[in-house]
């Protein structure tokens, strides 16, 4: 763990949980059609960093959401904004008149609104895939980098880096606080990242398993049942996306064997892909975005109880760190 980090009495102390205000250096992603503000309090509440993910919202429920958070918490929670959003000049407005402490960013470069948010006290994270983008993060003025290895659900870095060589890499390349993403679901995880060089973990999958997360109970099931190897990176003419396997992906595996055209792969994918699986519970005909770790989750549990395990696994990792039944 970096130099500086230290337990105390009641959670953990380091330049990622001094800079967010929380316990436990435990952050929830912030993911399309999960992460709506009952999750983002409830991990709050438990002492970690709960996010609205804003990809999947339309400007007004944004702002819902948001102000349910408040309300639900008085602890801090953070917003994930995709650059690519097609109105995020008013998810930019909803974030600075709700007063967000914190604003995590993704999918496009950090220059383009961090000095803005940050002008209104803002706390800006960027994510990444790589070390090379982690330092133009880091020149961009951001406050701390989401390193996400490939083994990650959703949308994923081209370079198919995995976690473990890029947390060191991205460690090499900043100065700033860095948190990695990517594969990671149990505090020994947590442990072995943060050997690495992070200094707090971002987790999505496993609080994909939660009664809080806004997604439908049947892709939270596809997720609790998902086996080794059944997720894939796949759409890569497009923007590479972990899919679980199911009869869409065997229709975008078989077109892309057939050299398809990427006007073929979008008419393909269409409209509304991951709403319809993730959020309507289609496990046919949806996008199943999720990451490899899904093959060690096996339950799903209140978001309090996945924090409050994370944690205690962390530290008696960090008190017995060789494995040890």
């Amino acid at each position: 763990m970096s130099t500086g980090s230290r337990f105390t009495d009641d959670g953990f102390d380091n330049r990622i949980t001094r800079l967010f205000g929380i316990k436990y250096p435990i952050i929830q992603a912030g993911m399309i059609w999960a992460s709506g503000w009952k999750l983002a309090s409830a991990v709050s509440n438990a002492g970690g960093l709960g996010i609205i993910g804003a990809g999947s919202m339309y400007p007004e429920v944004l702002k819902e959401h948001v102000q349910k958070c408040k309300l639900a918490t008085d602890k801090p929670f953070a917003v994930n904004l995709p650059m690519l959003y097609p109105q995020i000049d008013k998810h930019i407005e909803t974030i600075i008149e709700e007063k967000v402490p914190i604003v995590f960013t993704s999918a496009g470069s950090p220059k383009v609104w961090t000095a803005k948010l940050k002008e209104h006290g803002i706390v800006v994270v960027h994510v990444v895939s790589s070390a090379k983008l982690a330092k133009k993060c880091e020149d961009a003025g951001v406050d701390a980098v989401v390193a996400e290895g490939f083994e990650a659900g959703g949308h994923n870095g081209r370079e198919e880096t995995t976690t473990l060589c890029l947390i060191p890499s991205a460690r090499q390349a900043i100065k700033i606080p860095l948190i990695a993403a990517g594969g990671i679901a149990t505090g020994r995880a947590m442990y072995a990242v943060m050997a690495l060089g992070a200094e707090a973990v971002q987790i999505g999958s496993r609080f994909v398993c939660t009664p809080e997360a806004s997604s439908h109970i049947n892709f939270k099931e596809a997720v609790v049942a998902a086996n080794e190897g059944d997720t894939v990176l796949t759409l890569k003419k497009l923007t590479p996306v972990r899919l679980i396997k199911n009869e869409f992906y065997k229709r975008v595996q078989e077109a892309e064997s057939n050299c398809a055209s990427l006007a073929d792969i979008e008419a393909l994918l269409g409209r509304a892909r991951a709403k319809q699986g993730m959020f309507e519970g289609n496990l046919t005909e949806g996008e199943l975005e999720i990451g490899q770790v899904s093959s060690l989750i096996n339950e799903i549990k209140p978001a309090s109880q996945i924090v409050t395990d994370i944690w205690s696994e962390f530290k008696k990792a960090a008190e017995t760190p060789f494995y040890q039944e």
